[in-house]
């Protein structure tokens, strides 16, 4: 077995962690009773005709158990930021004081529950998306193996199986994180 599909493997499992990884901080954001700063990381704010994530635009902090601060770096921006924030999908009003963005946490109604139940789907849904994506590469790169005759049809077929068993698991992983938090967000 080549040195290089080896590689491959290590390099594919690497970035399907990322995906993994990034659901779980985003999903961490997703707190069912209280305020956290997680929340709020994820959203991106077009910012000078760039969209950048909100910690990078302002200092996101927790003064109370139901209210989110972001001190905003640039007074021009404060607008842009309560917009990312009222269209994140997260079901949030936030409210701007000078350069500060004040956003209540909302008491969880059952309709707020819904949202945030969608909310977590969204983000399972981009990952199971990017895990699909390096999926796409690692079968791309074993048939440029293959092509380039660095390995034979029934090689080529063998690691496809392996990448795409390997993509399975990774699926499977994120269904069960997604699943788990809907449970924690609908339990009343």
């Amino acid at each position: 077995m080549p040195a290089d599909l080896n590689a491959l493997k290590q390099d594919l499992t690497r970035r399907m962690d990322g995906a993994v990884e990034t659901l779980r901080k985003d999903q961490s954001g997703l707190r069912t009773g209280r305020a956290s700063p997680a929340l709020l990381e994820p959203i991106r704010v077009e910012s000078y005709g760039a969209m950048m994530p909100l910690p990078q635009v302002g200092t996101i902090a927790v003064p109370e158990a139901r209210m989110i601060t972001v001190q905003v770096w640039d007074r021009s921006m404060v607008n842009a930021v309560v917009a990312a924030i009222r269209d994140s999908g997260l079901g949030l009003n936030p409210g701007a004081d000078g350069q500060t963005v004040r956003v209540p946490i909302p008491q969880l109604t059952a309709e707020r529950r819904v949202e945030l139940a969608k909310a977590a789907n969204k983000y399972a849904e981009s990952a199971r998306i990017a895990v699909r994506a390096v999926r796409r590469d690692g079968m791309e790169q074993i048939k440029a193996f293959e092509k380039k005759s660095e390995i034979g049809k029934d090689e080529a077929e063998d690691w496809s199986g392996i990448v795409q068993k390997l993509t399975d698991s990774y699926v499977k992983k994120l269904d069960e994180m997604a699943a788990d938090k809907d449970r924690e967000i609908r339990q009343v």
